[in-house]
């Protein structure tokens, strides 16, 4: 049997409804059938295999699904025992959250075969079918136009002999946020070139978090430190080389107001910054003021947390960055 054309590989983790809207988008690609495989790593949760086993992907033999040990089920840890099954000669990750239209895998392929040897990166988009949701209190999704130095793996194809050449993503990464960025970076000091290919369009669900869930999100970019600490260049991307986010600088500014107790006008004039860039961004009507007052404190609180994140991640690894 010829190798296929392409291997995309997919790490999943207890999302088997998305996962399931990604299988159904990649079983209707442009691309014939038996031309490319999907490698789907999951940790065994029986939802996930449920639809592995039941999707008519794996009954054309074009899905194989590769276990991993729970225990070490990272994103970096899944894409490597995905990548290190393919038999094509090009690799394209995604994620369970996406949904790509039916050209999307012919576009980065086509772009791929005009690259060799190099890292191709599509565009990616919030979900048109869920846009709606974009203007709700804790709404999260992605937005990529490539070529990004932040390597997101929403969209991206490297050649596997480049993989194999560099080891892969580095599972000294525990969670999302920043394994991308480094293994791209290493990729370029290896020779390879950063092509953009925004015709090969994917589209990225938008999820709601509670309060709680937005937390948890925030307690995991601790790898952006770790991120900066590899590969210097990234800080110029901080604000004031220090700061990960624009947001944190204004909050640590808000912060140092709070210390001033009762000079209420020097405390108002540091925090007022960190209000106004953190207003929606619809028309700034008396209505968007009263709804931007309400978000605040969750939104603060929020914040805060991947302050306190990076603090901690700063102290660990010795590298300054908030």
């Amino acid at each position: 049997m010829d190798p296929p054309v392409a291997s995309v590989v997919v790490p999943t983790h207890e999302r088997p409804e998305r996962l399931l809207r990604l299988l159904d988008a990649l079983g209707a690609q442009s691309v014939p059938g038996g031309r490319f495989e999907v490698i789907v790593v999951h940790h065994g949760e029986p939802r996930t295999l449920a639809v592995l086993t039941s999707h008519p992907l794996a009954g054309d033999g074009m899905l194989r699904a590769v276990a991993v040990d729970p225990a070490h089920s990272g994103p970096s840890a899944k894409r490597n025992a995905g990548w290190r099954e393919a038999r094509a000669a090009t690799v394209i990750f995604t994620d369970d959250d996406c949904r790509p239209p039916a050209r999307w895998l012919e576009q980065i392929v086509s772009a791929a075969l005009e690259n060799p040897g190099d890292v191709v990166q599509g565009a990616t988009r919030p979900d048109p079918e869920e846009s709606w949701m974009l203007d709700r209190p804790g709404s999260k999704t992605l937005r990529v136009d490539p070529p990004s130095p932040w390597g997101q793996t929403a969209n991206i194809a490297y050649p596997r002999a480049l993989l194999d050449r560099l080891d892969g993503f580095d599972e000294s990464f525990p969670n999302p946020g920043g394994e991308d960025a480094e293994l791209l970076h290493r990729a370029l000091q290896q020779g390879a070139r950063h092509c953009a290919a925004p015709e090969a369009l994917t589209h990225h669900a938008v999820d709601v978090l509670d309060l709680a869930a937005r937390i948890r999100v925030a307690r995991r970019w601790g790898g952006a430190v770790l991120l900066v600490k590899r590969h210097g260049a990234f800080r110029r991307h901080a604000v004031l080389g220090i700061f990960w986010r624009a947001r944190h600088a204004w909050l640590a500014l808000a912060l140092i107001g709070l210390t001033l107790g009762r000079r209420w006008r020097p405390a108002l004039a540091l925090a007022l910054p960190y209000v106004v860039l953190t207003r929606p961004s619809d028309t700034w009507t008396p209505v968007a003021r009263l709804r931007a007052l309400r978000r605040l404190p969750a939104t603060a609180l929020v914040d805060l947390v991947e302050l306190l994140t990076l603090a901690e991640a700063s102290v660990r690894y010795r590298t300054l960055l908030l």
